[in-house]
């Protein structure tokens, strides 16, 4: 079963959600705790993690790279290997399959977009091409289907920087005229 609970393998979105709200649950149960109680149950966590860490382990090298890419394109799988630093795609790899799986959909509006590096923090840059100026609200919407499918793709980027995305333009605030008189004569205000 995927971790977009079809059944099938590949999904694309499923499993790094998945695991994102598992951890984050974790996260949260550790919290309730305090003192030794926590230490005690985080060193749990850690144990059970490199278990299931060396399980996977073995089960790609049994699998073999073939069957180490059709595990991984399972997103739940795929999302658990990369944890264990076990994905057979690199994170620069999956960026780009994710760019390509969202180009598409950015259409007229956004047009191409380019992948610039991912950087030893996990920091992905991107450049946004061809984007249909004056579109702000469109810039914006292409920006946030981008960070989505990268970040499906590559849960362990800490960041998504987009350059050429125009900012929206700003309001102008327009305010009374105090400080000095009036420049029209009362009368012609009549």
């Amino acid at each position: 079963m995927t971790g977009d609970g079809t059944g099938g393998t590949g999904g694309t979105t499923g499993g790094a959600r998945e695991v994102r709200a598992a951890g984050a649950r974790v996260e949260e149960l550790l919290a309730g705790l305090s003192g030794s109680e926590r230490d005690r149950a985080e060193k749990l966590v850690g144990e059970v993690v490199r278990l299931y860490g060396a399980g996977l382990a073995r089960v790609m090298e049994i699998a073999g790279p073939e069957g180490g890419r059709a595990l991984a394109a399972d997103d739940l799988v795929g999302s658990l290997l990369v944890i264990h630093d076990l994905h057979p795609l690199s994170t620069a790899q999956r960026v780009r399959s994710a760019l390509d799986r969202v180009r598409p959909y950015l259409g007229s509006h956004a047009g191409g977009v380019e992948l610039l590096g991912v950087d030893a923090d996990g920091v992905v840059r991107l450049r946004l091409e061809g984007n249909c100026h004056g579109c702000p609200s469109s810039q914006v919407t292409a920006t946030q289907a981008i960070e989505r499918a990268v970040l499906d793709d590559a849960p362990e980027v800490t960041k998504v920087v987009v350059e050429g995305v125009q900012a929206e333009p700003q309001l102008l605030q327009i305010h009374p005229y105090r400080d000095r008189e009036c420049a029209v004569p009362e009368e012609a205000a009549r």
